[in-house]
């Protein structure tokens, strides 16, 4: 029970790694608001059972946050986790091609979605003591490659802004960090998988990192787990990478070369 009666909310908690880290949280003991703009968190809430509460808001609109915090605080009498996990992708469309109104509603999502969370989260968690706030940053943030312009640079964002954050929030034993998954099987990815298993080349699924596959909600689910955890009491400002090892290296033709065969 390593979040026992602690108070969290996790956004994007509609299906793949939010819907995970919201029912792990509430399995290690925590009060768990679900979130999501879809009423597929409706289905969350209800896999969880009586300690989850589900609330349909936009991620990325300022009110939305707001109410959604208040809320949580007036409901639980505090707040002590925010994973701003909500995301979308964009697409895969050129930097050619993405119009104002794409980079806009990306960034807004993406990017300005968790800098609100930690807005209207950092004082009630001060409150308390001191707590966790996780934002869902991305290996795109980290190189191209692994996204569209857009959505890349609103990764790039989350990462910039968990440290900056973290040191306006000095003294305040807030914590704030980033995870950066890699190829994660989400509704976000689903037609990666679908158009790979049509073609017969499901195997080919993440096979340019060292662990040769991609990812589950659940392993992101519990790296959310130990940032949110007194565990990582001493873990700030920091992007967490969880990509089978993706970015620890350049990509190139022949993957063994120059490294030892098992």
């Amino acid at each position: 029970m390593r979040l026992k009666d602690k108070v969290a909310i996790v956004t994007g908690a509609g299906s793949g790694i939010g819907r995970a880290t919201a029912h792990l949280f509430a399995e290690q003991g925590a009060y768990v608001i679900a979130s999501d703009l879809t009423d597929a968190v409706e289905e969350t809430a209800a896999l969880i059972g009586p300690a989850a509460v589900a609330v349909k808001a936009d991620a990325g609109r300022e009110q939305d946050v707001e109410d959604l915090v208040r809320s949580a605080a007036a409901r639980f009498g505090g707040v002590d986790i925010f994973f701003a996990n909500a995301g979308i992708s964009g697409g895969l469309t050129s930097l050619l091609e993405q119009t104002e109104e794409d980079w806009a509603e990306i960034l807004r999502v993406n990017l300005i979605g968790p800098a609100l969370a930690i807005k209207y989260t950092a004082p009630l968690i001060k409150e308390r003591g001191g707590g966790s706030i996780i934002c869902t940053a991305s290996v795109a943030g980290l190189r191209s490659g692994a996204g569209g312009a857009a959505y890349s640079a609103s990764k790039a964002g989350v990462i910039s802004l968990v440290k900056t954050a973290a040191q306006q929030l000095t003294g305040s034993n807030v914590r704030v960090n980033a995870i950066c998954p890699g190829l994660i099987e989400t509704g976000m990815t689903e037609f990666v998988y679908e158009r790979a298993r049509a073609k017969g080349q499901e195997q080919r699924l993440g096979h340019l990192n060292p662990l040769k596959r991609g990812g589950e909600p659940a392993e992101i689910a519990n790296t959310a787990l130990f940032l949110a955890s007194d565990e990582s009491s001493y873990v700030n400002g920091h992007a967490l990478v969880v990509d089978g090892g993706l970015s620890s290296s350049h990509p190139f033709n022949n993957q063994s070369y120059g490294r030892t065969a098992i």
